[in-house]
């Protein structure tokens, strides 16, 4: 498995991804459809090969604390649940964006409101961008599209993690956790030791040493006043830096399909059926959903008549869409729910009915 293709699930592709990356612990809880990352976990034993905890926590609130306490001490720490089980998390979440510490949680999104079902979704768009919990903040969030990219995308969420001192989310859902396609893995990476591990995470006092705590707690105003604009500015240059995105067949296209995950495989074949049909209609894929690509969106806008968001949902990165469109054409939604994947003739038919007829 080091060197060929193998074909994986999803779920399994990031769990395997995780261990080679060098993660020091997994904590998590059971909860369909992302349950495989645990079980292949735990069926992996990568505290044999690695030396890597994996632990079920007794909730998914319990979880995240320790990703809160795992993350202090410097360790490279990951948690995995699907849209109510990450809807527990987002105290702690809060709690680890004030406490200025790196985590990786992923979200295998199915449907809602409430238990919904258990098929694929992208109705936790908000939750993921805008800060699900209390506070200004926010996670950078990956979206992929593939199994190779749910394997790739953990080293990279690390990276950005440690990078910025912040939580990354990589936002996935049912359908991706759950299809099996080759993928190609990473070489093992060897764990950090204690002694490579950054000088700001937490210690306790030593004849030699003070203690360094690690909180999210400062009641003067002033001094968090000053600490939330240095999260702003951080947040600031994560969008300068770190914005993320694909185009297919924009070069030429009069109109534009934005979506990301599996919105965006399925969207890939309606350019195609449009395109036999005499429509020049082009993707834009976001690949960063926070920072969201603004400006590529801003400049398209220059360059077609109108943009189609297609998303499984009510409609919610719409409003990134129009905020980046700023006016300039038509943008209009298209989405399914409660777990029902569009079909590519249905959105190429939403294009014509809503921005080309409309």
């Amino acid at each position: 498995m080091d060197e060929e293709y193998v074909l994986m699930k999803g779920n399994e592709a990031l769990a395997e991804a995780a261990i080679r990356a060098g993660v020091d612990g997994y904590f998590g809880y059971p909860i369909t459809p992302q349950s495989e990352v645990m079980e292949y976990l735990t069926a992996a034993k990568p505290w044999e090969r690695t030396g890597m905890v994996v632990f079920q926590a007794e909730s998914e609130v319990a979880a995240i604390n320790m990703l809160y306490g795992g993350a202090g001490a410097g360790k490279k720490v990951m948690t995995s649940s699907s849209s109510p089980g990450i809807s527990l998390m987002q105290e702690g979440l809060s709690y680890i964006a004030g406490a200025e510490l790196p985590v990786v949680v992923v979200n295998v999104v199915r449907g809602g409101p409430g238990l919904g079902t258990i098929q694929p979704s992208q109705s936790d768009y908000f939750q993921a961008t805008k800060g699900g919990g209390h506070g200004d903040y926010h996670l950078l969030v990956l979206a992929p599209s593939s199994v190779q990219e749910m394997a790739d995308f953990i080293e990279d969420a690390f990276e950005l993690a440690f990078k910025y001192r912040n939580p990354v989310m990589i936002l996935s859902d049912g359908a991706i956790g759950q299809m099996m396609e080759k993928v190609k893995f990473k070489p093992q990476k060897t764990r950090r030791s204690d002694d490579e591990l950054p000088g700001w995470a937490t210690t306790g006092k030593t004849p030699d040493r003070e203690r360094n705590i690690i909180t999210s707690l400062d009641l003067d105003p002033y001094r968090q006043e000053r600490f939330n604009i240095h999260l702003q500015e951080k947040y600031r240059k994560m969008e300068a830096e770190e914005v993320r995105y694909e185009t297919f067949r924009t070069e030429d296209a009069e109109y534009l399909l934005v979506a990301y995950g599996t919105s965006s495989r399925i969207c890939q074949k309606s350019v195609q059926l449009a395109r036999e049909e005499g429509i020049k209609v082009g993707l834009l894929r976001p690949i960063t959903l926070y920072p969201f690509p603004k400006e590529p969106v801003a400049q398209l806008a220059t360059q077609v008549k109108g943009m189609l968001s297609v998303e499984m949902s009510a409609g919610q990165m719409v409003e990134d869409v129009r905020l980046a469109a700023n006016g300039r054409i038509p943008v209009e939604h298209f989405g399914r729910m409660g777990g029902v994947i569009p079909a590519p003739e249905e959105i190429v038919e939403a294009l014509k009915q809503k921005i080309i007829g409309g």
